[in-house]
């Protein structure tokens, strides 16, 4: 039922600080320039929480307006829960929305206070095809997983049982012979002993890919996860704390760390990728230290800007979410090397750095 912010089950960054959808917004800005200013931009949102990073990207798109006057902007929210697309609709248009409108494969749909189309769909595959920058902040931890445990009899499936014990318990058991599961997403040269995988972020990572490769665009995944390093991750928060996964089931938020290096196995190749870097690195490239600054002279009160400070920290300090975190992103290979190869090699203009990715240079 929407468990995010400090009443909920667990808060995310853009809940913490106006900074981070911010340089997000700039990030996507940044590779549209990049890649020549298409005269299309949709920016489609995975799993968008209350709204709040669509809302901080709207603003900062606004304020770019007359760099954007001449392209077609968009937002396409892919939300499967009809409580958050409420509230998503309420911080987004005023709840000036329109319910099924008629030939759309959206459910709803509405104009942003900025005067931008807004579009909510439930599957990824509804959204239209067109050139798109994708994005998915803390989605793909939410998507449900399969656990594998090596054994002296080879792979074994990790599922769940009733307690023989304690009748209204669940447990975690082993399964007794190697399961379809087993056969088909345990890797052949897996070193862990433990290994969780999600199958449903490997198809979603493979529709991003053939959207990328086919219509141009880019994708930014933030989550905290793992380069394929990771075995027992699978946990549930309840009210900011830790919560066993299985005792009354329904009634926490269940998450487990995300695999990069699946991820990027499932590209199957169709695109370039970067990352996963830390959070706090790819802020900082992002220009963090600059915004803040600026937000710190801009502010009168001493109370506004200690939570700037607060919030910063939060973001940023390897103890708190600035090493938990991590940037991966998806791009069409001629993002990365240049395709034409008439030209001679040394005349080529060099391709600009993608930002996030590489130290930030200040001329």
């Amino acid at each position: 039922r929407g468990g995010v912010g400090e009443s909920g089950d667990f808060v995310t960054s853009p809940e913490i600080s106006q900074v981070f959808g911010e340089l997000i917004a700039i990030w996507y800005i940044s590779e549209w320039i990049a890649m020549g200013k298409p005269k299309v931009f949709q920016l489609v949102e995975l799993g968008p929480g209350r709204g709040t990073l669509t809302d901080d990207i709207l603003r900062v798109f606004s304020q770019l307006a007359s760099l954007l006057s001449e392209c077609d902007v968009s937002i396409h929210l892919v939300e499967v829960s009809p409580k958050l697309s409420e509230i998503q609709a309420l911080m987004l248009t005023g709840g000036k929305v329109q319910s099924n409108p008629e030939d759309q494969s959206a459910y709803m749909k509405g104009i942003s206070k900025t005067g931008i189309p807004i579009f909510w769909y439930r599957d990824i595959q509804d959204v239209p095809p067109g050139y798109s920058f994708y994005l998915a902040h803390e989605f793909f931890d939410a998507l449900p997983i399969h656990k594998f445990q090596r054994t002296e009899k080879g792979w074994r499936e990790v599922l769940v049982d009733i307690d023989p014990e304690v009748p209204d318990q669940l447990r975690f058991v082993l399964s007794p012979s190697s399961t379809p599961a087993t056969d088909n997403f345990i890797q052949p040269e897996e070193t862990r002993d433990h290994v969780e995988v999600s199958p449903e972020a490997g198809v979603i990572i493979q529709r991003l890919a053939c959207r990328i490769e086919k219509d141009g665009g880019a994708a930014l995944v933030a989550d905290y996860g793992h380069d394929g390093t990771k075995t027992d991750t699978f946990r549930g928060f309840r009210n900011h704390k830790l919560h066993h996964v299985l005792r009354a089931p329904g009634t926490a938020d269940l998450t487990a760390d995300v695999d990069f290096s699946y991820l990027r196995k499932m590209t199957q190749g169709r695109t370039a990728t970067l990352g996963p870097i830390k959070q706090r690195e790819f802020l900082k490239n992002m220009g963090i230290d600059l915004r803040l600054q600026v937000l710190l002279q801009n502010s009168r009160d001493t109370a506004t800007q200690e939570q700037l400070r607060h919030s910063y920290d939060m973001l940023m300090n390897p103890k708190k979410m600035g090493d938990c975190f991590s940037f991966f992103a998806l791009l069409p290979h001629h993002r990365l090397v240049h395709s034409d190869k008439k030209q001679k090699p040394d005349s080529k203009s060099p391709l600009p750095p993608v930002a996030g990715f590489g130290e930030l240079l200040l001329k």
